[in-house]
């Protein structure tokens, strides 16, 4: 098909019930081009819109309810390829959106079509449903030239509607907490999972920003000794029709449509000023508030998806298109598309947005979703490339947390370890060496030894420290930690997918039967090996992450997909059993063990150097008889028991906290059987006190033990000894 212009809606509107369409009033002036978006300034509100290859933009404003659309106003100016006009008499709370002309040409990458409404892509608010029609698609679905056709049928009675919002907001003393990483202690929960069963919670409230404010949510929150709570996708994103067709639901939220943007139905009223309340009572509560963004695709899809937002504006600037057939986009992300932010304009698109939530909204960091692919140029990915260098030395996004998820589909997508300094990377390497560990396969000391040190093989470079490796066992993507006790296959079936989907490789263990028993022996056993897993994960160096739940024993019933189960599969009970107080109770001990302890949570990767002036070596690897271990010992398949000494006492000289000094002894055993464990002599120490045993009660552990003593550990257990030092 040829470049051509895309054809004009007629000018003179159908014989409807709907009021006339005002087109083109006098009163609207130049505006600025900068900021971008819809801005109030008390007077009035400009509106700016990028898009460079445009021929003509269209102001579409709606009545209060966003049922008609009652006027049209082309945008005057051109500035920098920036469409922008003024209205002096708009107001917060005006609905409106932008039908945007120009060549309709998908062989050339442009697919302008004026007759589908736009969304703003720096929308504050974007309010109503998306309701799946054809007249969504930008081309005529069944048309034998495919994307190739062009449709003329109105979109905007299926689109929602942008809202002007006024930014004000009292925020009295609240302010970001820049907890410091070696504090830090990540919990990744859902807005709506996490309060939809919560007796606490007014009913209008759950699953809402409102519903995570209630004073005994953050409380609990609070009580287990967690410095972030981290929150799934809240960005507005897009009900996928399949899902919709098959009664299920975009649960997970990886389906960005705006990228500043609260998602409506997270918000129990109409302002977007409840998620700067929920931030300002996490934060009086000391709590961190990081959100996990989605920057590497949108909710249009692939050349067959529909006309919502940016594929309208500008199609060729801000998609990564195939250079050999523009007709197609490059899917590194496997959703369809991939933003192109090696685009000027697109690369400040979304450092704007993550400026936006980090200054006006006040949230504290990123976890970023695929996130190989916001560091991929044209040439593959580049830990120098312009997103990457952009964050490092803006003087905003360089002072909050920031987490990659370091691996996407594309070619040489997997780049853990491979992000710049400022950067922590969500570490896979870590959960699979751990389970595979405590699950008894063979030939796993030499790799566990290097995970629970802070991955130095990964992330030790450019003075980058251990904090830089996320540490985790579970996500909200795969198994809960019940789960992965309690089977061994996935059990996807509720997915509609004929139990295809999700991944094989989960290294889980039922235990002897698959999902739940009354075998008292397989229970006691699981919720060992559920303590072990979190006191693997609260020793190791590195920023630990919990998944919310997992404290309660929550299960998904073997679902290791539930991206699309809004229901109780996801939704967490509250009314909990007696072990899941015990086990909450636990977590609160270890993760308070780990905050006294400042050698557990080191802000230096640590050595086995030698100290010759203290005659002590920071860590020591100890056989169960006391011995060092040798280069057989690390390589021998049917080991797997070992000892981590930590002499805080061997630290090179500079700043010492307290408690630096603290000298521990970490014993592992995977073995299905016991293993005594001699406990070693260490210079000016006088015995060890056990602090934990995950085979044993918390307050059953505090007993002293002499140098040469056995420490008898129970088949598949763990536990922690303090050096009781000599008095100076």
């Amino acid at each position: 098909m040829t470049t051509k212009e895309a054809p004009r809606q007629n000018d003179e509107p159908a014989m409807t019930n709907e009021p006339p369409l005002v087109r083109n009033r006098s009163r609207v002036r130049e505006g600025l081009p900068f900021p971008l978006g819809a801005t109030w300034d008390g007077l009035g509100v400009n509106f700016a819109l990028f898009s460079a290859h445009a021929t003509k933009v269209e102001l579409c404003l709606f009545d209060a309810d966003g049922e008609h659309e009652v006027e049209r106003i082309e945008l005057p100016e051109y500035t920098d390829e920036v469409w922008h006009g003024y209205l002096p008499d708009a107001r917060p709370g005006q609905l409106y959106g932008y039908r945007v002309h120009g060549p309709y040409a998908p062989e050339e990458g442009h697919r302008f079509n004026p007759n589908k409404l736009l969304l703003d892509p720096y929308a504050r608010q974007i309010v109503g449903e998306l309701v799946w029609d054809e007249a969504l698609f930008g081309y005529t679905i069944g048309h034998p030239d495919e994307d190739l056709s062009f449709d003329e049928r109105d979109s905007a009675p299926f689109m929602p509607r942008c809202r002007v919002v006024d930014p004000a907001f009292t925020w009295g003393r609240s302010q970001r907490i820049q907890m410091p990483w070696d504090h830090t202690i990540v919990y990744e929960t859902h807005v709506r999972g996490y309060t939809m069963h919560h007796p606490a919670v007014p009913e209008a409230q759950r699953g809402t920003f409102s519903g995570l404010m209630v004073n005994e949510v953050i409380d609990h929150i609070r009580s287990l000794g967690v410095s972030s709570v981290e929150l799934m996708p809240i960005h507005a994103f897009v009900q996928d029709q399949h899902l919709l067709e098959k009664g299920l639901r975009n649960y997970w939220g990886y389906n960005t449509l705006g990228f500043f943007a609260p998602h409506s139905s997270y918000l129990a009223g109409d302002s977007i000023n409840e998620f700067k309340e929920m931030v300002a009572r996490f934060h009086a509560a000391d709590l961190e508030v990081i959100l996990d963004v989605v920057y590497n695709h949108t909710a249009e899809g692939n050349e067959l998806g529909p006309t919502l937002s940016l594929k309208g504006i500008d199609n060729a600037s801000y998609y990564r298109l195939m250079p050999d057939d523009l007709r197609y986009y490059i899917d590194d992300t496997g959703t369809g598309n991939t933003v192109n932010l090696s685009h000027s304009r697109v690369l400040q698109m979304v450092t704007d947005s993550l400026r936006y939530w980090a200054t006006e909204m006040r949230v504290d960091g990123f976890r970023f979703d695929l996130a190989t692919i916001l560091g991929r140029e044209p040439h593959g990915f580049d830990e120098g490339g312009g997103f990457l260098d952009s964050c490092r030395q803006d003087p905003v996004l360089s002072q909050v947390k920031l987490i990659a998820e370091p691996w996407d589909c594309g070619p040489g997508g997997y780049q853990v370890g491979g992000f710049p300094p400022g950067w922590a990377e969500w570490n896979d390497r870590y959960r699979d060496t751990t389970r595979a560990f405590w699950r008894g396969d063979e030939g796993q000391l030499a790799e566990l030894a290097t995970r629970i040190m802070g991955s130095a093989d990964f992330f030790d470079r450019r003075g980058r420290r251990p904090f830089a490796s996320v540490n985790f066992v579970t996500a909200h993507d795969g198994y809960t930690l019940y789960d992965l006790v309690s089977y061994d296959e996935k059990h996807n079936e509720a997915n509609g997918e004929d139990n295809n989907d999700g991944h094989d490789h989960n290294l889980s263990w039922n235990h002897g039967v698959e999902g739940p028993t009354d075998d008292p022996d397989i229970r006691t056993l699981r919720l060992r090996q559920i303590r072990n897993f979190f006191a693997t994960l609260m020793f190791s160096q590195g920023t630990p992450m919990v998944l919310a739940g997992d404290e309660m024993l929550r299960t998904q019933g073997g679902n290791n997909n539930a991206y699309c189960q809004d229901n109780e599969i996801n939704w967490l009970d509250w009314n909990m059993s007696g072990d899941a107080h015990a086990m909450i109770d636990y977590l609160r001990h270890i993760i308070a063990l780990r905050q006294r302890y400042p050698i557990l949570r080191r802000g230096r990767f640590l050595s086995g150097d030698y100290n010759e002036e203290l005659g002590l070596k920071e860590v020591t690897w100890l056989t169960p008889d006391g011995s060092e271990m040798d280069v057989e010992r690390w390589e021998d398949p049917e080991a797997r028991s070992i000892g981590v000494l930590l002499d805080g006492r061997a630290r090179p000289s500079g700043v010492r906290r307290p408690g630096a000094d603290v000298t521990l002894l970490l014993l592992l055993n995977a073995h299905p059987e016991a293993v005594s464990f001699q406990l070693p002599e260490v210079p000016r120490g006088n015995g060890w006190m056990c602090r934990l045993d995950t085979a044993m009660a918390p307050e059953d552990t505090n007993c002293q033990r002499a140098f040469g003593d056995d420490h008898r550990l129970m088949g598949r257990s763990l536990a922690l000894l303090e050096l009781v030092q000599e008095r100076a």
